[in-house]
């Protein structure tokens, strides 16, 4: 993945151009320090990949819910009671893209960084990467296979778009090897990659 790579100092960098602004805003008594506490214990307990896990894990032990959350994706995460109103338009209007044996979902911000933050969190670096915006656009085959992930040309890729009106998320294939297990054990084999169309769910211990 050297194509999407960074400076090794960047989150040095970044963090320190978060604190110069936090600083500067607090300063100006725009915010406040408990306002920063209060969306960073947000992020840590209430928002993440660990919602979109649990999404994923439910989808694949009840056949109705899988249902739903392809047809009226906002529906079948409200019933999860994830904090989605107030997200604004990151987590108020969200899709999910079911992977089968015949198609594999990607999910891609062609114009900057979209993402269903309330599910997924926040994005990485690689997301945010014009190269990766457009390449994967053109050529998700081949971008896939940077990642690792080998498609093969009998199973159709689609890409998916999100924007500021939808945010797109991914629900993997069920991995083989997992009859019996419980929703909280399927939901620790989901990855954010994954739910992103970058990665499948390996089966535990691999």
């Amino acid at each position: 993945m050297e194509r999407f790579e960074h400076s090794k100092d960047r989150e040095a960098v970044n963090a320190a151009r978060a604190a110069a602004l936090e600083a500067l805003l607090i300063e100006k008594g725009i915010i406040t320090s408990e306002t920063i506490d209060k969306i960073m214990a947000i992020f840590a307990t209430e928002m993440g990949p660990f919602n979109g896990a649990k999404l994923v894990a439910k989808a694949w032990v009840d056949p109705d819910f899988k249902a739903l959350l392809a047809k009226d994706t906002m529906a079948a995460v409200e019933k999860m009671n994830f904090v989605t109103k107030g997200a604004g338009a990151e987590g108020e209007h969200m899709r999910a893209a079911v992977n089968t044996p015949e198609v594999h979902n990607l999910i891609i911000c062609t114009l900057c960084s979209c993402y269903p933050w309330p599910i997924l969190g926040l994005p990485p670096y690689w997301y945010k990467d014009p190269s990766f915006r457009a390449r994967a656009a053109r050529e998700p085959r081949k971008v896939l296979n940077e990642f690792g992930l080998n498609i093969g040309p009998n199973i159709e890729i689609k890409t998916w778009d999100s924007s500021a009106q939808i945010r797109w998320f991914v629900v993997p294939e069920r991995p083989a090897g997992t009859d019996g297990f419980s929703e909280q054990q399927l939901a620790a084999l989901v990855t954010p990659e994954s739910m992103m169309g970058v990665a499948v769910v390996k089966p535990a211990g691999v």
